[in-house]
């Protein structure tokens, strides 16, 4: 399919600026086990493609699900007329994406449908759940599964640019409820809403340490119920990874998104608290804060070569050293951004979730560097405080500056 798309995109001659394609094939499988019943195996195959114009200074862009020529053709022809309706815009764009690029599929084992191991997985997600429930009338549901998404994409431009990109991603859960003279508490492996969904193989059904925790998981439930409350007060806080990663997502990923600073997301998501004259001078946190945005870690959830924009993707510090230096913006919103008299240097993150959106500024693989500091050391240096992982609630206001978060464990 790629060669014919390659060859039916090389036939449209786009009479424009600029145009570029990209072609999405996804496959979605997903297994589930609850209450010990193997639940309806759910597949999804999905392709299409997005044709992006600029021409006059102007952009628009059509997605179609019609990968014939003239079906492509009439996303083209869909596509400029929007970018010569809003040709007053002076927009610019500078995608740099090398001839016969690729970013591999990483990871070891399952590397197309024929070796995907489907009957052996969903045999340890029976195992785990049976081991949730084990002989405790208290755990009253228990559920276990494993979500596939395989991502094929191919991205070219009129200028010759080509890009081929391939990605799995695998999220393993298991999540058991627990009830006891009225209060329920729920345990889950990761978090409740697919918090170790990385990239790779196989090996990250391991790595994830599904095998064996369906009743550590349930013991952790089942001692919940006879825990106290969590104190109040003033108190150091130590976070672990499974909540760290959603207070890095919407205090630090969502604020400094351009495109919000910009104003875009401002009746429908929330806008932000960061303003464009805060780089370079504002101060986000102490000395000890460095964080970078870096797609090229293979094994994390959003990793790529190049953003949806042609970007090459590369490792850049947005907070070094408590300050903050640059913004989570695409080629686009650079662009408008220069023309508010910003001169803001962006990254590649410009992306879409399918072929049928545009790609809007979205954070990708935010990562706060580690410091000097082991583990031990953090704890041993607390002496009055709470250490909490595993998130299970959060509340952000619409600056994304004043927040409130829930874990499902502290101690």
């Amino acid at each position: 399919m790629l060669e014919t798309i390659r060859r039916r995109f090389r036939a449209l001659r786009p009479q424009a600026d600029f145009c570029s394609l990209r072609y999405v094939e996804e496959d979605n499988e997903r297994l589930s086990v609850r209450q010990g019943r193997q639940q309806p195996l759910v597949r999804r195959h999905d392709r299409g493609a997005m044709i992006i114009v600029l021409d006059g200074g102007g952009y628009g862009y059509a997605a179609t699900a019609d990968l014939s020529e003239a079906g492509l053709r009439a996303a083209f022809e869909r596509a400029r007329e929007w970018a010569r309706a809003t040709a007053a815009g002076r927009v610019r764009l500078s995608p740099d994406p090398a001839a016969e690029s690729d970013w591999p599929l990483p990871g070891a084992g399952c590397d197309g449908e024929a070796e995907w191991p489907r009957a052996t997985m969903l045999d340890l997600l029976l195992s785990e759940s049976a081991a949730a429930k084990g002989g405790d009338d208290r755990v009253v549901d228990w559920s276990a599964g494993l979500w596939r998404q395989d991502i094929r994409q191919l991205y070219l431009t009129s200028d010759g640019g080509e890009v081929e990109q391939r990605m799995r991603a695998l999220t393993p859960s298991l999540v058991v409820t627990a009830f006891d003279k009225g209060l329920v508490q729920t345990r889950s492996l990761g978090g409740q809403y697919g918090g170790l969904g990385r990239q790779g193989g196989l090996e990250l059904v391991a790595e994830a340490g599904l095998r064996g925790a369906g009743r550590r998981v349930a013991d952790e439930a089942l001692q919940l119920l006879a825990a106290p409350n969590c104190p109040s007060g003033k108190m150091d806080l130590l976070l672990m990874p499974e909540q760290m990663m959603l207070q890095i997502h919407e205090s630090i990923g969502h604020p400094l998104e351009l495109d919000r600073i910009l104003g875009d997301e401002r009746n429908m998501a929330g806008t932000s608290f960061v303003t464009p004259d805060m780089f370079g001078s504002y101060r986000y946190g102490s000395d000890l804060l460095n964080v970078t945005f870096d797609p090229l870690q293979r094994n994390e959830l959003a990793s790529y070569g190049w953003d949806d924009d042609g970007k090459e993707a590369d490792k850049v510090w947005l907070i070094r050293d408590g300050m903050l230096e640059r913004p989570l913006g695409g080629e686009i919103s650079s662009a408008r951004a220069r023309l508010n008299g910003f001169a803001l240097e962006g990254v590649a993150n410009s992306r879409a979730c399918n072929w049928n959106r545009a790609p809007i500024d979205r954070m990708a693989n935010l990562n706060v560097e580690p410091g000097d500091k082991t583990f031990d050391q953090l704890v041993a240096g607390i002496e009055h405080g709470v250490l909490m992982q595993t998130n299970v609630s959060w509340s952000i206001d619409d600056s994304r500056n004043k927040f409130q978060f829930g874990c499902e464990w502290g101690s």
